[in-house]
């Protein structure tokens, strides 16, 4: 029987207790040959789930090539989040009398997926922190927060995922996540919703008190006014 590069792959995080659910990073079991490997075997899959769906991959001109442009699209684009390490968040020290002590907005687009369906989520995260003894790069909130959706996933983990992974890389505990989404599974299938926006929440430390969450959520719509205008 043949052994796919998977199986090795699962056979593995099996036996190390790793857990593989749509919304985990399992880039340390992956390589570039071995993320090669990966999109030659979903290939011959996708062809196969396109040859069950009686779709003629062999002469409609549309559909030749698509097995191996949805596998690269998995796995180096949609679910990259999934099969590539976390970018890097080097952090610098916020100290001396330039020591910053106020709040720091940052806004991120997002394109994600549900792991229910596999229907596109598109949305904006707006990360608020109240910086402690060290700082990251602005693009680097934007970086992780996009790493964290481009995999399977739901609103309500993304929220949680984002602000775990500032709060580990700023080592402060005032992190603030906000997302409002669209989601294809109710716009695309299902009920067929005109707009599907929903909006999460994540709070940690200083965020909980009423005056910083009211400066957090007037920052945001000072910035969607602004955006707005552009």
């Amino acid at each position: 029987m043949e052994r796919y590069f998977s199986d090795v792959l699962r056979e593995r995080m099996k036996q190390d207790g790793k857990r593989f659910f749509a919304c985990d990073n399992i880039s340390e079991y992956l390589d570039d040959h071995g993320r090669e490997f990966l999109v030659n075997e979903l290939t011959e899959k996708f062809n196969s789930v396109l040859s069950s769906l009686l779709i003629d991959t062999d002469n409609d001109p549309n559909s030749k090539g698509t097995g191996r442009r949805l596998a690269k699209m998995y796995v180096d684009e949609i679910m990259s989040g999934r099969y590539y390490p976390e970018p890097d968040s080097t952090a610098f020290p916020n100290d001396g009398i330039e020591r910053y002590t106020g709040m720091l907005v940052v806004r991120a687009e997002l394109k994600s997926m549900c792991s229910h369906h596999h229907q596109p989520v598109r949305g904006i995260a707006y990360i608020g922190i109240i910086p402690g003894n060290k700082v990251i790069g602005l693009s680097k909130y934007a970086r992780v927060a996009q790493w964290h959706a481009r995999r399977g996933t739901l609103q309500e983990e993304l929220c949680t995922h984002i602000a775990n992974s500032i709060m580990k890389s700023t080592e402060s505990p005032d992190v603030a996540v906000y997302i409002a989404a669209r989601h294809g599974c109710c716009e695309n299938r299902g009920i067929n919703a005109h707009s599907s926006l929903t909006q999460t929440t994540v709070l940690h430390g200083q965020f909980h008190e009423a005056d910083v969450k009211k400066e957090f959520f007037d920052n945001i719509a000072l910035q969607q006014t602004y955006n707005e205008k552009l």
